[in-house]
């Protein structure tokens, strides 16, 4: 391990955690549901918002989506970072902040998002039509692709020629993610949900069907990072930050190297070295589930199973509550919430299992808890090592 890596790993902790019109928020806007997420972690953080001095956050509907976030909670921030990688954005905007707080150009940072996407009035051709401009796929779009369901499709398509996985394993995917939401009261789909649902559920995009996309929702996440030494001084149990890093390989799922293989395979192994543990001391895994592809494909990359035995990892309830790993404990994008972007609310519960608040879905004696997110179409990938003070 680098001396930087040395010093990076627990200087920080998260100390406050929120969220705000999860599931419908019909009546309030992006930034208003935002705000109340953001006030709510500040103040989980014992910290009043005139305390936040650094900002991170980004929308996929605006370029300059932190200026009137700041404006519109009344901080004038020292540190801002608005990086846009998608869904992984929010776990990758951990590195700069923990880095800026270590160099002192910040005391407290939040990183907050909001969408409405569910209930807002967006026009959504309009917004493709935007998208087409400011990022063009030279390759893909002139053939108009339903994006980004039809990249995924192709992903799990590969996966299941090339290894043999099947659809009722990518629906073992789907059940558990629905089971864990079962515990959880602040989840959107609670009701019962089998294999055989999902198997004969509508295909989207074959081999795809509906169940094996994730939710529309509405929905704000946040949370405050500050160092280590002043973390302790809060009302909850400080969530160290180990290790982080990210990567990314490329932007259309056509210019993508191999299709059953993620960057996660050198952005999971360098977080894990930088938090200086192994991935058999992970006692919980948080992963951007889109689609049941993405959660097997994550395992294999991050190294839970070789490559090609992701199925057979999830398979006969692997990854649902009893199962040999807890993965997507809150529900995950395919059964508590998607609100466009998932990254915080990764966080958000990890640091729930970390701090042995998540009530009927806790899982015991969790103190490290890997956190993976992912953006676009397999585009961009980002880990990070959470862990409680036992694991410092």
């Amino acid at each position: 391990m680098s001396a930087a890596s040395k010093a990076f790993r627990g200087a920080a902790a998260i100390t406050g955690i929120g969220s705000a019109g999860l599931g419908d928020a019909k009546g309030f806007s992006e930034v208003e549901i935002l705000s109340l997420a953001a006030q709510a972690a500040v103040a989980d953080a014992g910290l009043k918002m005139a305390d936040i001095d650094g900002l991170c956050t980004c929308s996929g509907l605006a370029t300059m989506w932190a200026l009137p976030v700041a404006e519109y909670l009344g901080l004038q921030p020292r540190f801002v970072d608005s990086t846009m990688l998608g869904g992984s954005s929010f776990i990758a905007q951990l590195l700069p902040a923990v880095h800026a707080l270590m160099a002192g150009d910040c005391t407290n940072v939040l990183v907050c998002y909001g969408s409405t996407q569910r209930s807002g009035s967006v026009d959504r051709a309009a917004v493709t039509k935007m998208r087409q401009v400011l990022d063009p796929q030279p390759y893909e779009t002139p053939y108009q692709p339903m994006q980004p369901i039809s990249a995924y499709a192709l992903a799990t398509a590969r996966h299941m020629h090339q290894y043999g996985t099947t659809r009722a394993q990518l629906a073992e995917v789907a059940v558990a993610a629905r089971q864990w939401a079962q515990l959880n009261p602040a989840a959107f789909s609670r009701g019962p949900l089998t294999i055989d649902d999902v198997l004969g559920a509508r295909l989207v995009c074959d081999p795809l069907s509906v169940r094996d996309c994730c939710l529309l929702t509405d929905g704000a996440g946040a949370f405050v990072l500050t160092l280590a030494d002043r973390a302790k001084d809060g009302p909850n149990p400080p969530v160290y930050v180990l290790g982080n890093a990210s990567e990314t390989w490329h932007r259309q799922i056509s210019s993508m190297p191999d299709l059953t293989v993620t960057s996660a395979s050198r952005s999971g192994p360098r977080a894990l070295e930088m938090a200086g543990v192994s991935i058999a001391d992970v006692d919980l895994a948080c992963l951007y589930d889109a689609f049941t592809i993405n959660v097997i494909l994550f395992l294999e990359d991050l190294g839970f199973c070789r490559k090609g035995e992701g199925g057979a990892f999830v398979q006969d309830g692997g990854i649902a509550p009893g199962g040999r790993l807890p993965v997507n404990t809150n529900g995950g994008g395919l059964s508590f919430g998607h609100p466009g972007m998932y990254g915080s609310f990764l966080v958000l519960e990890a640091v729930e299992q970390l701090r042995g608040a998540a009530g009927a879905r806790q899982q015991a004696g969790v103190e490290v808890a890997l956190v993976h997110g992912n953006g676009a179409t397999l585009s961009s990938q980002s880990t990070a090592i959470l862990a409680t003070e036992a694991a410092l």
